[in-house]
């Protein structure tokens, strides 16, 4: 018998819960060899290049490479601009316009990054970890968003059967953790918060943070996260 092709694929890595979660996902389907990429764009959040970094590790991917691009350049986030992020919000304030947190075309920018380096390696399939639900409110985490960046990616480039895979999108933060500690997940390697203090201990309070909280307590599931010790206003 011949041996099975290998399938290559491209993991989209924040350092984040959702894209190791992703990670995890991509290996356990038998995608081989993967590669990761990450993105040093200006964020205030750069621990979680850091995080980014000891994943590719753990995970033994082919090669991690982390792209230096300056979204500070355009700003209009809380995350690359003097911003302050927001603290403490309800699920409804969450639920209500984009968030200041949204960085403008940033998925759209990783994804064409991730579209080149597929190119140059014969490489069909990019894992991101976008997610639709549990009040986000980013408009590239939208399925709609997900299918015609495919079809351009189609059109525009050499990679005719070009997919992305987003297997998380639809999926609550629950439901998201329950997955990874099924595919054997070490939540502890993780930075989600957004704003993170000097030693990259979480604030626990911004929404990024809330929601992380929320999903490991509705998943049952110890919360490894080691947060700010701080009053409350």
């Amino acid at each position: 018998m011949s041996a099975t092709p290998l399938r290559p694929a491209i993991v989209l890595s924040s350092g984040g819960l959702d894209s190791t979660t992703c990670l995890a996902v991509a290996q356990s389907e038998a995608f081989a060899p993967l590669y990761s990429m990450s993105f040093d764009y200006g964020q205030r959040h750069r621990h979680e290049l850091a995080a980014a970094e000891r994943i590719a590790k753990h995970f033994d991917v082919a090669q991690h490479r982390v792209i230096t691009i300056d979204l500070r350049q355009f700003g209009g986030s809380a995350l690359t601009a003097d911003i302050d992020v927001p603290k403490d919000r309800s699920e409804a304030a969450m639920a209500g316009d984009i968030p200041i947190t949204y960085v403008p075309a940033r998925n759209t920018i990783f994804l064409s990054y991730a579209l080149a380096w597929a190119e140059v390696i014969d490489c069909d399939d990019v894992f991101i970890g976008v997610n639709a639900l549990d009040y986000s409110g980013y408009p590239d985490c939208r399925p709609e968003f997900v299918e015609s960046f495919q079809q351009m990616a189609r059109l525009g480039t050499t990679r005719t059967n070009f997919s992305v895979h987003a297997p998380l999108l639809h999926l609550t933060k629950a439901q998201i953790i329950r997955r990874g500690v099924e595919l054997g997940v070490d939540y502890l390697m993780t930075h989600s918060c957004y704003d993170p203090d000097d030693h990259g201990r979480a604030c626990g309070r911004c929404d990024s943070c809330i929601l992380r909280k929320k999903g490991f307590a509705e998943a049952g599931v110890a919360d490894p996260t080691i947060y700010v010790v701080s009053p409350r206003p």
